[in-house]
Order: C-alpha cells, then structure tokens, then sequence
C-alpha cells in the first residue's frame, strides 16, 4: 500500500533533519532536494515549516543552508536490545489500535522499531503496519495536532489550542502540556496541564483539539502538580475533583468471571476477596463515569454494591435495555436486605 502523502512529509522531514547533523554542514537546496527526491520548492517549504517548530533552525549564506548559530538538533539517540525493541514495538502496536485516527508519528515510530528486530521478523510486522494505515485511512488526520502537543511538552512550551468540548461552545486558550496519556477506554489520548483560561488544570481530549501550535513561551510545570497521583484517583484518565474524598466502589462477581477478574491488576487500588458466589471487588477512586461501561460489559456477571449513586445508574440502564427489548421482569426492591448486608 502506497503511503500517504503525510507520512511521506513526516519521513522526508526526519531525513531532512538527519542532513544537518553533521557539525558544519553546507547544503544548497538542490542538493537536499536531490538527496530526498523532491523539488526545490518542496525542500523550502519543509525548511520553513521545521525551523518554525524549533525543530531544525537553518539558515542561509549565500547559496547554503546552514545549522543557525548556537543552535543543535533535537535528536532522540536510542540504543535498544532486540527485548526492549520487541517490548516498545508491541507497546507502540497497542497504541495504534486504540488511537483509530491517523497519527503519522505513530506509524514512524513503529517502522523505526521494526529495524532493530531480527530480519525474519519484519516482514509481517511491517504487513501489520499497512493494515493499521488502511484501517486509519478514511479517518481525520490528527497527526499535526499530537506534533504539537509532543513539542510542547518534550521542550516545555505552551501550545495555543482551539478546543470544542462535546457539549459546549469551542474556544481558545493557551495550554501548558504537562502530561500525555493513552487511554484504551476511549481510544483515544488525553493531554493534561495547565490551560489559560480558565488557569487551572484541565484534561483535552485529542480528537476535541481543531487546532495546536507551538508557541515561543515557555512553561514550567507547578510544583504541586502530581501527574502519578492524579492517574491513581482515576479508573481511566477522569480523576474528579482532587479536593474530594475518593469514592469506593464495591462490585459483585459471579464465580462464572472469578477467575478473569482476578487474572488482571483493573486498578492500583483493588482489593478482591473470595466469596462463595464468586468474589469482590473494591477500588476508591475519584470518579465513576469511566467504569460504568467497564461494569456494564460484565453483564449480570457484575452487581455494583456501591456507591448507591451508580449502582442506581446502572439500574437505569438495566431498564432501559428491558424496554428495548420488551421484556417484562418482576419489581426489584433496592433496599433489599442482600443488598443491605453489604
């Protein structure tokens, strides 16, 4: 499968960079653009674009594009074993399943890693990846966004952002990227820091994100800011409101499921205790909108015990999937005295 158009620019961009790691190198355009088959109005366009993002700071002597005094590149310099190579490849692999829209530094990423795995190897890995390109192709390309976010936080600059909440009016704002997280619940990343307004700290939803542009301002990140404890109060990225108690949630399972919940660590925080009917399960974190479809995949295999509040909700949904289906079922009693035991 042919690559596209953006990943063909991300790939040219790299090497471009790659040029200009030798101390002193001269270049004319012609011969960047001889070097990366492409024209000469295609190599300025690249320069401009990359010495705008920091990324590659050249300029021009006459007929040469030269390194910009006191300035370096950028590079990450990785030497990996075969083991940790395998290890960063299928991490890489999880993400571009669970991030469904184009990401193009993702795909590099992946491609590179392929190379420091054993040539028997690549072939189908690299099958893999032309998959992933064909399953992204009809989605919106959010590759330029996740570059500046990436920028912003690897080089700690504030990124001006255009966000549209789900439910509320877009607007501007100037964002200081303190953490990037993946999130297999939503298939998506999520960008936490400061954001100005409303100068507190917020949680952006990529595929939320219109537009991102690096700026020139630097940010340092607050002192009392946690990013590891804020993930711990969270079932996925949704950490609720830190001035509150977290909540404890108690779930029920039958011993049909016993034994797969058990297989996995959900939550830092989970304890899991046998009981004759199967085991339960309990986790304090901060808020409950992210495990509720996490519970409603259990099926009758999961009953929540509390917090009431979502226990009630999931009721709800319960009910309404009795409607839907045009089921009759007999009044159950909330207050019941089994429930009431717990």
């Amino acid at each position: 499968m042919p690559a596209s158009d953006a990943q063909n620019k991300a790939d040219r961009h790299f090497r471009l960079q790659k040029l200009f790691e030798q101390p002193g190198q001269r270049l004319r355009t012609g011969e960047i653009a001889t070097k990366l088959n492409v024209s000469d109005d295609t190599v300025k366009r690249d320069i401009d674009e990359l010495d705008h993002s920091g990324r590659l700071p050249l300029r021009k002597i006459g007929q040469y594009w030269i390194l910009a005094e006191h300035a370096s590149i950028q590079q990450l310099q990785v030497r990996l074993s075969i083991i940790e190579a395998t290890a960063l490849y299928i991490a890489g692999r999880l993400l571009s399943q669970i991030h469904d829209e184009q990401n193009h530094s993702t795909i590099m990423a992946l491609t590179k890693l392929i190379d420091a795995l054993p040539e028997q190897l690549r072939p189908p890995q690299r099958t893999l990846i032309e998959m992933t390109l064909q399953r992204q192709e009809n989605q919106p390309d959010r590759s330029a966004i996740f570059e500046a976010l990436a920028l912003g936080w690897a080089t700690q600059r504030k990124v001006t952002l255009l966000y549209a909440p789900a439910h509320k009016r877009k607007y501007s704002c100037q964002f200081s990227p303190y953490l990037l997280e993946p999130s297999g619940i939503g298939h998506t990343i999520y960008a936490v820091g400061k954001s100005d307004p409303p100068g507190d700290i917020r949680t952006y939803k990529l595929e939320r994100i219109e537009s991102a542009i690096v700026t020139d301002v630097p940010f340092t990140i607050d002192e009392d800011f946690d990013g590891p404890t804020l993930l711990r109060r969270a079932w996925g990225v949704m950490y609720g409101d830190t001035s509150e108690e977290l909540i404890t949630v108690r779930l029920r399972f039958s011993h049909h499921v016993t034994q797969r919940v058990k297989e996995t660590l959900w939550h830092p925080t989970q304890d899991i205790i046998d009981t004759p009917e199967g085991c339960i399960m309990m986790v304090r974190i901060g808020d409950t909108l992210e495990i509720e479809n996490w519970i409603r995949g259990w099926g009758s295999d999961c009953e929540v015990l509390e917090p009431f509040a979502l226990r009630e909700s999931i009721m709800d949904d319960v009910c309404r999937s009795t409607r839907l289906y045009a089921l009759t079922v007999e009044a159950h009693d909330t207050e019941d005295d089994d429930y009431a035991s717990f």
